[in-house]
């Protein structure tokens, strides 16, 4: 048995890209965990919650609605990425790969919801 959404990939690298976040967001100071690490942290993590939330039992209408929320997201993260680079938080390595991995992720959620009709 499994959720609709388990199979779907956009799901799958969202789940994915919500970890790195985590994971990179865990170096940032102290005094930014209510603020920066926070937001960012949300950000991330609402891009597979829109995504599976929207996957059971809606319109299509709705679902392009909600793969809409989750681009939202992915652009608010990825501007959380550019004040972690800003403040230096995070190298501009980490920034090249996590922006590569956020524009391919959106590029992937954009052909999706083309596909709905």
């Amino acid at each position: 048995m499994s959720f609709k959404f388990e199979k779907l990939v956009i799901w799958q690298k969202s789940m994915d890209f919500g970890e790195h976040i985590f994971n990179l967001s865990q170096g940032f100071p102290k005094d930014e965990v209510f603020n920066l690490t926070s937001q960012m942290r949300r950000a991330a993590d609402s891009i597979a919650l829109n995504i599976s939330e929207v996957s059971i039992l809606q319109s299509k209408l709705e679902f392009k609605k909600f793969l809409g929320y989750s681009i939202r997201s992915l652009a608010e993260t990825v501007t959380c990425l550019y004040k972690a680079k800003d403040r230096k938080y995070i190298s501009e390595e980490e920034f090249s790969k996590l922006y590569n991995e956020s524009y391919s992720l959106m590029n992937q959620i954009i052909a999706f919801r083309n596909q709905i009709i």
